[in-house]
């Protein structure tokens, strides 16, 4: 059974990639995992998540599909072949075919990028200390060491929370604002002294003034939209033990 995903039109179409953005339908965990929950991190069971994986790398056409044990960092891993065991870095960047560059989320922010002419891929999970750290404009580099030009590259921003249902307190907003004053447009004010913050447009914005050829946003909510994603931060609003991982992937054919 292939597991239903989206497609982003900044990468679709280009020759020798494939991509999809997969949320929580077409596999075959249950309970709080139901059902293509592709979180090695999980307390989901390893068989369950092995096939949720293997269905989304047949998906793809990947023959391998490949995820880092993600720590909100900055840090960016050159892919040369498949691994045993996860290492920690929060994006990945490769010019190999067959290798499907696999980003584990549940509201923080993934991003695809593309060089079509180059035929070089990246893929990063940019949560909010991630992305204020720099992963996404690393990524950008560490696909420029492998011979990519940044004014080639498209980036597609995938399922995350939207502002809509990004809740942050003022201590968030002021630690901010103190390390990127230029953000202060994307909070808006919510409820009492609570604040929305746009995580997506803060990612945009990096990308756009990294110099990058396209940048998009698919604009799909993590957290309201129940039916397709897992988010965290629902899980963490209804007091839920765990949480399933949507999956975003981006593959070299071959």
């Amino acid at each position: 059974m292939q597991p239903p995903y989206v497609t982003a039109s900044q990468i679709a179409g280009i020759s020798g990639l494939s991509h999809g953005f997969f949320g929580r339908r077409g596999g075959v965990s249950a309970g709080d995992y139901t059902s293509l929950n592709a979180g090695e991190g999980s307390a989901d069971s390893p068989r369950h998540i092995a096939e949720n994986r293997a269905r989304i790398s047949g998906a793809i056409g990947s023959r391998w599909l490949l995820s880092c044990y993600q720590v909100h960092s900055p840090d960016v891993v050159r892919v040369t072949g498949p691994w045993t065991e996860r290492p920690p870095a929060d994006a990945m960047v490769t010019d190999r075919p067959g290798l499907g560059l696999c980003v584990l989320s549940a509201d923080c922010t993934p991003v695809l990028f593309a060089d079509p002419d180059k035929g070089i891929i990246g893929a990063a999970h940019a949560g909010w200390k991630g992305a204020l750290a720099g992963v996404l404009l690393r990524t950008v580099e560490a696909m420029e060491a492998l011979g990519a030009d940044r004014a080639r590259i498209r980036a597609a921003i995938g399922p995350t929370i939207q502002q809509a249902s990004y809740e942050v307190g003022p201590e968030f907003r002021g630690s901010f604002l103190a390390r990127d004053a230029s953000s202060e447009d994307l909070f808006i004010p919510g409820q009492a002294d609570r604040w929305q913050f746009d995580l997506p447009g803060f990612c945009a914005r990096q990308l756009t003034g990294a110099g990058l050829s396209e940048v998009g946003n698919l604009g799909h909510d993590t957290c309201a939209m129940e039916d397709i994603y897992f988010s965290n931060r629902r899980r963490n609003l209804r007091g839920e033990a765990d949480y399933g991982r949507n999956a975003s992937v981006i593959a070299i054919s071959g």
